[in-house]
């Protein structure tokens, strides 16, 4: 089996996933609805939560993707005009944020938190499938099982406190080898569709609207054979000898 959690399946089919309900911190805005997956030592959680009603938060005591899978999720902070999130809609509510959210029936999304005691970004930031998309590196040959992809992305969120980015990217098809993951992830994908291997020699697919996350250190590998686009949040982890 990989390593990666599974959050949602657009398909409704069941999760294999193990979900503990449990909040994130003592001011957590979710905390009665929120279902974890993971849990890590740099104060980074993924899963999945619901929200009915109405609630004015006047500082959000942490970082957090939201992408909405069912219902529809309003945010507003002032001055600025209501973001309304509906299914596949995503936005990033900066550490710090005044916010009023309501959702006028049961509205599920999944999400990746990170706590932050020093925030330089407040606010919310929509992520877009229609990205201002930019070339980026792609990956070394010596990784990878086929021709070399043309990759992009579109970062429109960094909180350097905790090394927390978030946006959306794409890709030509490729086929990269079982590695251990470099990074905390979390993967929403808008197009195509993936398989990421394990080291046992099984495969996770996932197609558009599902949602999983993998933990740095995760052996996973993958393989596409049309163009994937995904919202990412990503986390670099330092490790244990570097935290001092």
């Amino acid at each position: 089996m990989t390593a990666a959690f599974v959050l949602h399946r657009a398909d409704g089919a069941p999760l294999s996933t193990s979900f503990r309900r449990a909040a994130f911190g003592t001011d957590d805005p979710f905390g009665r609805n929120r279902e974890i997956a993971w849990e890590g030592p740099d104060s980074m959680i993924a899963g999945r939560a619901s929200f009915i009603g109405e609630l004015r938060v006047p500082s959000f005591p942490h970082i957090e993707t939201i992408v909405v899978v069912d219902g529809q999720l309003t945010l507003e902070t002032v001055g600025k005009p209501p973001l309304v999130l509906g299914p596949g809609a995503g936005a990033v509510v900066g550490c710090g944020t005044a916010l009023r959210m309501g959702a006028e029936s049961r509205t599920r999304f999944v999400f990746c938190a990170a706590a932050c005691k020093r925030p330089t970004k407040t606010g919310l930031t929509p992520l877009r499938a229609d990205a201002d998309f930019k070339p980026t590196a792609t990956l070394p040959a010596e990784v990878l099982l086929g021709p070399a992809p043309e990759c992009r992305s579109d970062n429109v969120f960094t909180e350097d406190d905790v090394e927390y980015k978030a946006g959306t990217w794409d890709s030509t098809p490729y086929h990269r080898i079982i590695r251990p993951h470099r990074l905390n992830e979390f993967v929403h994908l808008l197009a195509g569709s993936v398989r990421f291997a394990a080291p046992d020699g099984s495969v996770l697919s996932l197609g558009v609207g599902d949602a999983l996350f993998v933990p740095k250190g995760a052996p996973i590998g993958w393989e596409s054979s049309e163009r994937v686009a995904k919202y990412y949040v990503v986390q670099t982890v330092q490790d244990s000898s570097e935290r001092g």
